[in-house]
């Protein structure tokens, strides 16, 4: 009697419990069984399930929109159903007990209904986590792995068959309920697999609006793509892979980076202007910054465009040439921002009070340029991949051999160190090497270039001047030589050659623009760098000389030997011409002649008779 009571109390309690625990599916779930029961239908048209399709299509649209919406939401409140499984289990053991076979079915079903839903949501979890991938190609590895697990999940669920408690006839409340758990069961193995087909089919929407999401523009952009007019738009650009919030966010990026770069100007202007040494050239760099900054611009607009264009995921290969790009140009900014300062530098030199020379800037300016391009080098080959401590290990490896095939170019930059610690010449210096004279335009890291009097250019190697000799003209600070023969014929009195000499070397004297020993001069410096004469060193001569010097073939020669003060070739010519119509004058009056290369013919009987 006691064990009847107690299975009847299991009976109840299994009823009771059952009553209780009836499956609450989604909205959605609800729908999608009622579409498939309906495209199941053995009287439906292809009309009717055309119609149901497109309202899948629909409902499957609506519920992304809600789940990219919500996703974070979702994640974090899955619905694992453990407790309403835990709850089944024990109910099935008491009706296993009470041999209540049916019962046992019906909870049994309703476990696995519960195992196909979790493992949906769990799929759902992980396809939403999957999002976050770094490209498109991430995100679909993952899902193939999330939709593979799903679906051997789903075989192991499904791997007993139910369908033949569908054909038993009978009008057992339980075995009702039971036929209704396994028809829903089968159900939700086909809406399984639309999911999974759908997943599929939204699978570049999906990431695309993620991206959406992490800038907080998804619910706007769900909005926009459920308006009409987009609806009717999208369907036109989707070929191009192109649709109407792609083109509004790209305009906007566009506007955007414009005003942006009318902010950069003012915010770059405003940072020159702090840095003391550069406040004062902000207009000239703004103005050679103008161009690259625009160029910057541009690139920026055509990578945001490409990034948008590709759903707001990098391409590595055209991300590695956009960066490329931007090490060069970054560089090419550097590099016009060190030369402008330089240039407007050495225009102020002329009126600095240092005395700074022109070729050990030009060759410094080159040296840093030269610094310069080489970092932007490494970094463009850092941005494209390359490993910079093999190229930098390999340079050491290499270096005997680079050495060697470029023993020139090493020969002549060490000739140029030589040219500017020697002090040789300098830019702007009169010099003759060889068989070249001319002016020295400039001093090179590798070769110096002098322009001719006859306005050619030469290049000469500067290890060339090494094992040449190099006159200089320039190195002088007083004192230009001018040196005269003065030729004076035969027949001229012994007292007017002495006179005129004497005149000759008192003119001398006592003009303004020749050097004599009164001359005063101040050197630049008290201590000569080495051990020499200072005069000798800073190219000063005074010597006046003029005597009466041979007695040529058809002259008495008088030798005229003196120093302009001035080293300047046009003052030098001015003061020679000056000297010249002197002793021209000087000669006139001392009744002497210029002589002449002459001969004179004596015939002998003619002579004999001349008194």
């Amino acid at each position: 009697m006691n064990k009847i009571l107690f299975f009847l109390f299991i009976l109840f309690f299994s009823f009771s419990l059952e009553a209780k625990e009836n499956i609450k599916y989604t909205n959605f779930i609800n729908e999608q069984i009622k579409i498939i029961k309906s495209m199941n239908e053995n009287n439906a048209t292809q009309e009717k399930i055309q119609k149901l399709v497109k309202k899948q299509d629909d409902l499957y649209e609506m519920a992304l929109d809600e789940l990219m919406l919500n996703k974070q939401e979702y994640i974090n409140n899955i619905q694992m159903f453990s407790s309403e499984i835990f709850a089944l289990n024990k109910i099935m053991k008491i009706n296993k007990r009470a041999g209540n076979t049916y019962a046992v079915l019906r909870d049994e079903v309703k476990i696995k209904i519960y195992e196909v839903m979790r493992s949906q949501n769990i799929m759902i979890k992980n396809v939403l986590l999957s999002l976050d991938a770094p490209n498109i190609s991430a995100y679909e590895k993952k899902l193939n792995y999330y939709i593979v697990d799903n679906q051997q999940k789903i075989k192991k669920i499904y791997s007993k068959d139910y369908k033949k408690y569908l054909e038993l006839e009978t009008s057992a409340k339980i075995l009702s309920q039971a036929k209704k758990n396994i028809e829903i069961f089968y159900i939700l193995k086909d809406v399984n697999v639309d999911m999974v087909n759908y997943l599929y089919k939204f699978e570049n929407k999906m990431y695309r609006l993620n991206k959406y999401t992490k800038y907080h523009l998804i619910a706007p952009v769900i909005y926009i793509n459920n308006l009409t007019l987009v609806k009717e738009i999208n369907p036109i650009l989707r070929p191009y892979g192109l649709n109407v919030i792609k083109i509004l966010i790209i305009f906007f990026l566009f506007s955007l980076i414009y005003f942006f770069r009318k902010i950069a100007y003012v915010a770059l202007e405003s940072y020159i202007l702090k840095v003391d040494f550069l406040s004062k050239y902000s207009k000239d760099i703004l103005e050679k910054l103008r161009r690259p900054i625009e160029l910057l611009i541009v690139v920026i607009n055509i990578n945001m465009t490409i990034y948008v264009y590709n759903d707001f995921s990098s391409i590595e290969m055209v991300t590695k040439v956009f960066n490329i790009i931007y090490g060069l140009i970054f560089t090419m900014m550097i590099y016009i921002l060190v030369n402008t300062v330089a240039a407007i530098r050495l225009s102020e030199l002329p009126t600095s009070e240092k005395q700074i020379k022109n070729e050990l800037i030009n060759v410094g300016i080159k040296i840093l340029n030269f610094i310069i391009i080489i970092i932007g080098l490494l970094i463009v080959l850092h941005f494209a991949g390359v490993n910079l401590t093999a190229v930098l290990s390999g340079l050491g490896i290499g270096g005997f051999a680079v050495a060697f095939a470029a023993r020139d170019t090493i020969s002549n930059f060490f000739g140029t160190l030589s040219i500017l610690f020697s002090d040789v010449f300098s830019q702007g210096d009169w010099i003759v090497v060889g068989k070249n004279e001319g002016v020295v335009v400039e001093i090179g890291l590798r070769v110096t270039t002098i322009r001719t009097f006859d306005n050619a250019l030469i290049a000469i190697p500067n290890g060339t001047f090494a094992n040449t000799d190099v006159k200089n003209w320039d190195r002088r600070t007083l004192g230009r030589r001018i040196k005269m023969s003065l030729g004076v014929k035969y027949d001229s009195k012994r007292e007017d050659v002495k006179n005129a000499v004497v005149e000759i070397r008192n003119m001398l004297d006592k003009h303004p623009g020749i050097a004599t020993v009164n001359t005063k001069h101040s050197h630049r410096s008290i201590h000569a760098p080495k051990l020499v004469s200072l005069e000798d060193h800073e190219g000063v001569k005074r010597t006046l000389l003029v005597y009466m010097d041979e007695f040529g073939p058809s002259s008495i020669n008088i030798l005229v030997y003196c120093y302009s003060k001035s080293v300047v070739w046009s003052e030098w010519l001015k003061v020679k011409e000056d000297v010249m119509h002197q002793i021209m004058e000087i000669f006139e009056k001392n009744n002497l002649e210029f002589a002449f290369p002459s001969l004179s013919l004596y015939h002998e009987k003619e002579a004999s008779k001349l008194p």
